[in-house]
């Protein structure tokens, strides 16, 4: 393994639960937006439809992975600035 890349471990654990931490919060502002007043469902939510728990699953999955991407390469981006060497 070189060692730009186990240098970026650390850096790249942090920024995933940073990029968590974020995703969260969208989600949780973008299911307001979505017209739910309430939390969203979870899936053994009984008193929820399919339809609903599926749509808060597939917002907050495509919400994490869009942060999470984002997150990742910018870190990545600012490590090659830093260190002239890309982590991955």
């Amino acid at each position: 393994m070189k060692a730009s890349k186990l240098a970026y471990k650390p850096v790249g654990l942090a920024l995933g639960a940073v990029s968590g931490m974020v995703a969260g919060a969208l989600f949780k502002q973008a299911w307001k937006m979505l017209g739910h007043d309430e939390d969203a469902p979870d899936a053994t939510d009984e008193e929820r439809t399919w339809s609903e728990v599926v749509l808060a699953a597939t917002v907050q999955g495509a919400i994490f992975a869009a942060v999470k991407a984002a997150v990742d390469r910018a870190g990545a981006t600012a490590t090659r600035r830093l260190t002239g060497t890309w982590p991955g």
